[in-house]
Order: C-alpha cells, then structure tokens, then sequence
C-alpha cells in the first residue's frame, strides 16, 4: 500500500515538472476558440502606446491560423493595456488590471460588433452618430455604465462621451467588452481613426483611416479583436498556436 502511494507521489510530481508552467496555455477561451477571423494586437510590453495590428483567418475552428497582408502600425492606450475584466486571471505578477479613466487599453479577447460613423453605410447594424445624442456611458454610477445610449435615455446628469462631437470616431468599430460597473473596470472602447496629435489614445485602438476602412469590411459578424502584451502570446498557445 505504501509502496503504491509513494509511486503515486513520484509521478505526479513527474507530471507537475513535465506540465507548462503557465496555466493559461491550458485553456482557449471561448470567444477565440470559436472564431475564424482575428484582428490581433500586440504591443512589446504593457506600457507602451505603440502596437502592431495583424488579421488572421483560418477555415474553421482548432484549423491554423493564416495571416493575411502585412502587419499595420495602431495605438493603444496612452499607458498602455491592463488585463481586462474577464481575462484577469491571465495575469503574471505585478501586471496591471483595467480601471476606468487609467488610459489602458483591456487586454483579452472580445467580439468586435457593428460599425459606426457620421455617415449612413449599408453594413449590417451599422450605427449613423447623432450630435450631443449619441453617447457612451462611463458613469460607473449609472446602470447604463459601458453602453452607448441617448442622451435622451440616461438624462442630463449622467457623465458620458458625445461621441458625435469628435472626429476620431468619423469611422468606427464597436468592442464588445464586458465590463464590471461595481468593479470601475473600463467603458468605452472602440476600434477607431487615430488622432492628428499622433499620440495613444484613453484606452481605445486607433488608426489610419484607410487601414479602419478596410477593417470594417474585414470584421465580419464573428470577428474577434485580441490585445496582448507580445510575452503573453504563449498563454494562449491552444487558441494562437503558430503566431
């Protein structure tokens, strides 16, 4: 009987030496396992602005991802990217998690959703922004926290960014980021046009224009946006095998 455990022991302390140290190489989480479109991107470190944002296709799920075109240049947030609400157990350390108003880009995967922009377009639920009545919603105090509402809906008092009145957001894309009110852990964020100071942006993903463009027609129903910190790569290795 001692015999038989103490065997048990050896080997599962065997298992425990030969087992990936990093548990997040263990799991794909389902928003990237099923998808067959990825935009990704990837900063060296957690602290920079400057990323580099690349789209995948692959024929269905658990095939090899495929690159298509050539890496682009786009900004994150001016302090960087923290890890998302949903994705904080992916973090190693000391690394930082999202908060509101701490101009970090979540880090994670997410569904991109509709496009949005000044003018009509005949994208599926595409969103046309309307002067001080389109808002975003990034009071923690309001039910609505991280929902893009009518000003006419959520009343005067409640803070929120009148997205019409900047000229960033001309041309856009939606993320679906799950955030906690309770938590503050970050509103607002969209993939869009990169500003003419040229610096990062409040937590979103900016770009140029023609790159934007060609990601809204790139971004079909389905596709997932993933924002990583370039050593994290390897925690993912299930989903992101290869890249």
């Amino acid at each position: 009987m001692g015999g038989t455990v103490a065997r048990g022991v050896l080997v599962a302390a065997i298992l425990s030496v030969l087992a990936p140290s990093d548990a997040g190489a263990q799991s794909c989480p389902r928003v990237i396992a099923d998808a067959t479109r990825l935009v990704l991107v990837k900063a060296e470190t957690m602290d920079e602005e400057r990323a580099s944002l690349e789209l995948f296709v692959r024929d269905k799920a658990g095939r090899a991802w495929r690159r298509i075109g050539q890496p682009r240049e786009a900004l994150i947030g001016r302090g960087g990217m923290a890890w998302g609400h949903t994705f904080r157990n992916y973090g190693r350390n000391s690394e930082p998690m999202k908060r509101e108003g701490d101009k970090r880009t979540p880090a994670g995967f997410f569904r991109i959703g509709a496009s949005f922009g000044f003018s009509p377009s005949n994208r599926e639920g595409h969103v046309v922004l309307k002067r001080d009545e389109t808002v975003c919603v990034d009071d923690a105090r309001s039910p609505h926290y991280n929902t893009v509402k009518s000003r006419a809906e959520i009343g005067p008092e409640v803070s929120g960014e009148s997205m019409r009145n900047y000229a960033v957001y001309r041309h856009g894309l939606f993320v679906d980021y799950p955030s906690s009110r309770e938590e503050k852990a970050g509103s607002c964020i969209f993939l869009h046009l990169k500003s003419k100071s040229g610096r990062g942006t409040l937590g979103c993903i900016a770009m140029s224009e023609m790159d934007l463009l060609g990601l809204q027609q790139f971004a079909e129903p389905g596709a997932v946006l993933g924002v990583l910190p370039a050593k994290a790569i390897k925690r993912f290795a299930r989903c992101l095998g290869g890249l």
